[in-house]
């Protein structure tokens, strides 16, 4: 590290490295400095001047604090620190004529943007705006961009700041956005007028510090101060993304991201930005039970104690869902077990070994990806499972990570070696001589679609074994949010999937809806949706969304992380946990707590790790048994990015951007 050098900010003395902005400087020292287009986590622009400060000795003119570095600054006549002012006269008279400059086109429509009370531009000009204009001419307007069915756009408001431009280039990785023209013609767009093809796209409606770029969806529905807060977790991939869900009523009107810097740094996906209208459709709001083949409503004494008369006796086997928090998956394991059944989390067929934790979870960090020089990628396309973890192996590439691909060839946004599609491919990078890269931090990543196949377990193995070998850390990258956390409490019997229900008389259908179940055995679906699993189900009990209770989950590197209620279950629906108790009252084995503080006591007391919420616990290192995969391509994981659970199908803008998603990969190419 750099030897630290003494400021003085506005009469603060600090000590910070010489490579810091002056910008950074000022935070330092607990000193807000306003700006537009300088955010910490792009490319600095140096464009919209908002930040300027004096250089006390320095020029005779204010200097841009985003582009200045502390070691440019120059010390006193007889070395004395270099001095700072962010508040003097010249300074704010520099910045009141850059907010007049910026306000000479701006249309002033604030009680009908969007953006209003979030708006970057009216709280800056609070500070430094003045009542009149000395600018007499003619506003100009521009033409506003179709991005889709995600961004508006209002590009009269558009202040040049070039946010927009430099995420997409940078973090999403595609080139669609830019500046074109010069001077008063100088505006933002698409490059061909094209729709923009990423599923980070949402972000820059948040980097926005103006109304030009806002929700879609969103648009006229609620203002900010309207809305309750609810800081919580995603569960649309196994990162865990923390996010913010704002409700209006009992209903949730948007889904934020909030600053995690070890899991998704403050980005997150257009799904888990956009899913929540798919909260509001085909809702199960009552207990249904199936007579002659058709579903007719019932109360919630009729529907358990018919459950209860169906299970007992039998034998009974437990799924669980990629949407389960660790409570509920916990409650069922007591239920099933307490019936003399089994219970499986694995419903994709995934070979998952469990009480295993370094082969199903690794022992790796979402962080540690920041630093690796080589990473390696195996049965895996993390655009489509994690995206926001695809921007981070990305942010890894621009710094110089070399990354290599075992299975489909396929646009990840960088640049990467394609080892081969097939574990021939593996296992040649198996046997080679890794000497070369002992020194260097390494990383390899497995996904689900290397794992699903009958000879998973080989394949995890090998890679285990190559982590050994050059002394690489492991990730397996789920696509489950509660796979994890159902592993670690042990929902996962001998056989997979395939052993657990053959045989079963009653299937316990926790939210499992990607699974078929064969006709012959009774059926109790516990969800939130009308979806694939209330279809076959016989009896139907109606559970709450993710959103709508407290509940703990596990992502994908280990980390214990709570989503809190937002908002309440429609109609007749109950928190999942609550449900489970009551059925096991009615089945006579009543489970030891009432309240889900009891049962995160008896959790915690049973696998202590889930009570340290948002820590990695270290992994000891076990590795498999290696043994020859088979001879076949790695396949995907994730067909359809946009309709991987309920909540997504349910949705008509994820319904839209799928089609969409559709139509861009099979539009004809012209002849050359």
């Amino acid at each position: 590290m750099a030897d630290l050098r003494k400021i003085i900010i506005d009469g603060i003395e600090v000590e910070v490295d010489p490579s810091m902005t002056l910008i950074q400087a000022c935070e330092v020292a607990g000193v807000e400095i306003p700006r537009f287009c300088y955010h910490e986590r792009l490319s600095i622009a140096g464009n919209c001047r908002m930040c300027l400060v004096e250089v006390v000795g320095g020029p005779p003119k204010p200097a841009a604090s985003c582009a200045m570095q502390v070691r440019d600054l120059r010390p006193g006549p007889n070395g004395e620190p270099s001095v700072v002012k962010t508040n003097s006269p010249m300074v704010k008279k520099a910045r009141e004529g850059v907010m007049e400059f910026l306000l000479i086109n701006h249309p002033l429509d604030c009680p009908i943007c969007d953006q209003g009370g979030e708006c970057d531009l009216q709280d800056q000009a609070v500070a430094y705006g003045v009542d009149f204009s000395r600018y007499r001419e003619p506003k100009r307007a521009s033409e506003d961009l179709d991005l889709g069915p995600l961004v508006e756009t209002c590009m009269t408001r558009c202040i040049s700041c070039t946010r927009c431009v430099r995420f997409t280039t940078e973090v999403a990785g595609i080139t669609q956005m830019g500046q074109t023209g010069r001077g008063e013609d100088a505006e933002i767009t698409s490059y061909l007028n094209t729709t923009l093809d990423s599923n980070l796209q949402g972000n820059i409606i948040d980097l926005c510090p103006v109304g030009a770029l806002t929700s879609k969806p969103y648009a006229f529905t609620a203002r900010p101060w309207e809305l309750t807060k609810t800081e919580s977790i995603d569960v649309m991939d196994a990162l865990g993304s923390s996010i913010r869900v704002d409700t209006k009523g009992r209903e949730v009107m948007r889904i934020l991201p909030r600053n995690h810097d070890g899991v998704n740094e403050e980005w997150i996906s257009d799904k888990t930005r956009f899913v929540y209208d798919g909260l509001r459709r085909q809702r199960l709001d009552t207990p249904y039970i199936r007579e002659d083949g058709k579903l007719r409503k019932a109360g919630w004494g009729e529907a358990l104690a018919a459950a209860a008369t169906a299970m007992k006796g039998k034998k009974v086997a437990g799924l669980i869902g990629d949407l389960v928090p660790v409570e509920a998956a916990f409650s069922l394991k007591q239920l099933i077990e307490g019936q003399g059944g089994t219970v499986e989390c694995r419903t994709d067929g995934a070979k998952l070994p469990a009480g295993n934790r370094s082969a199903y979870v690794g022992n790796a960090r979402i962080g540690d990806i920041d630093n690796a020089k080589f990473i390696l990628l195996v049965g895996t396309n993390p655009r489509q499972e994690a995206p926001v973890l695809n921007a981070r192996i990305r942010k890894a590439w621009t710094k110089g990570a070399l990354v290599g691909l075992v299975g489909e060839a396929v646009d990840l946004t960088y640049d990467y070696h394609h080892a081969g599609t097939d574990r021939a491919a593996l296992q040649a990078i198996l046997d080679r001589d890794h000497g070369d890269v002992i020194d260097a931090p390494s990383l390899v990543i497995v996904g689900q679609g290397a794992l699903r196949e009958a000879d998973g377990a080989a394949v995890l193995a090998q890679a285990m074994q190559i982590c050994e070998r050059s002394k690489s850390r492991l990730l397996v990258l789920h696509t489950a949010a509660s796979r994890v956390g159902a592993m670690d409490v042990g929902a996962a019997s001998e056989g997979g999937m395939a052993a657990a229900i053959e045989g079963a008389e009653v299937i316990y259908n926790l939210g499992a809806d990607e699974v078929e179940i064969a006709p012959g055995a009774t059926v109790i679906y516990q969800g939130s949706h009308g979806d694939r699993g209330a279809h076959r189900a016989d009896i139907i009990l109606p559970g709450a969304a993710w959103t709508e209770e407290s509940g703990l989950f596990v992502n994908t590197e280990g980390r214990p992380q709570m989503a809190q209620r937002a908002g309440f279950a429609p109609g007749a629906a109950k928190e999942n946990w609550a449900i489970l108790r009551a059925l096991s009252a009615e089945l006579g084995a009543v489970l030891p707590w009432d309240s889900i503080a009891g049962l995160r006591r008896a959790l915690v007391a049973a696998h202590p790790h889930l009570g340290r919420i948002d820590e990695v616990a270290e992994n000891g290192w076990t590795a498999l048994p290696v043994t020859a995969p088979a001879k076949a391509d790695f396949v995907a994981a994730v067909a359809d990015f946009y309709l991987t659970n309920p909540i997504a199908r349910a949705s008509q803008v994820m319904a839209e951007l799928s089609a969409m998603a559709r139509a861009r990969a099979q539009r004809p190419m012209a002849a050359e």
